[in-house]
């Protein structure tokens, strides 16, 4: 595990500490389990993914994100609702957005403010340790969790998959390398990010990917994460057959987002 996700870790284990102190793990339980309406609200995170798929386009979960810590801020002017339209016209499947707010400069009013400007799903980007910030997810409007293998035991991975299952929302399991796979295939969910950031020299490389997918069973939906800069990238994934993207960096610099995502998965 890198430096950084442990610190990143680290205050995450206060941040929800100081959450619990404001709000308790069955209050926030018992709004989200109320909340009928908001559950028959929920959008199909794998169903937008598939669907697109299927219509023959690339299936793009694009990001919202202001900041990253190796990058520092990529988009000054940062307005997630405007992002988030964009993204939906120009054909995005699902939004990812980012809610840490120390790291990444993200917040839970982006995750709200981008879901309420378009009709596509988003997930909750943030490291999800603790079954508290899977409710939270939810009770912000979030139809899915990503849920990170680097970070987490398999027995409160399970716990998390379970919990949001229940709550009817998507979950998108990452990982880096084949231990965390291994570890990966045990969950129920189809979604599978495959990251080609190395977490320790935060080097990308495709073959990451393309190295893990024969051990992949082809019920499960993989996405691939990081390193998609040009359209021979989505070329060469795309003929392996991996039609899944999540995108962020490459969009974020670019004028208008939307605009760099057709521009890149139009060929």
């Amino acid at each position: 595990m890198s430096d950084i996700l442990n610190k990143i870790l680290d205050v995450k284990v206060d941040e929800i500490a100081a959450a619990k102190k404001y709000r308790s793990l069955n209050s926030l339980r018992d709004e989200v389990e109320r909340d009928k309406d908001a559950r028959a609200a929920i959008r199909g995170f794998e169903a937008s993914l598939r669907s697109t798929i299927a219509a023959g386009r690339a299936g793009v979960i694009a990001e919202v994100k202001k900041a990253s810590p190796s990058k520092g801020v990529l988009r000054a002017d940062f307005n997630p609702a405007s992002i988030a339209a964009d993204y939906a016209t120009h054909g995005a499947a699902c939004l990812s957005v980012l809610t840490d707010v120390q790291f990444f400069q993200g917040a839970p009013e982006y995750l709200q403010q981008a879901r309420a400007a378009c009709a596509i799903p988003a997930l909750r980007k943030d490291f999800m340790i603790d079954p508290y910030q899977v409710y939270q997810a939810r009770a912000w409007g979030a139809d899915a969790i990503l849920l990170i293998v680097a970070a987490l035991d398999h027995g409160l991975m399970a716990e998390m998959e379970a919990c949001a299952h229940e709550l009817g929302m998507g979950v998108l399991v990452e990982v880096h390398d084949g231990i965390e796979l291994d570890a990966a295939l045990k969950l129920k969910t189809a979604l599978l990010g495959i990251n080609n950031r190395n977490l320790r020299t935060f080097e990308t490389s495709l073959q990451t990917t393309l190295d893990l997918l024969p051990r992949i069973a082809p019920d499960k939906l993989v996405v691939t994460e990081s390193g998609i800069l040009a359209a021979d990238d989505v070329k060469r994934m795309r003929d392996a057959n991996v039609h899944a993207f999540l995108v962020g960096e490459a969009f974020m610099r670019a004028p208008s987002p939307g605009a760099e995502l057709r521009r890149l998965f139009d060929h």
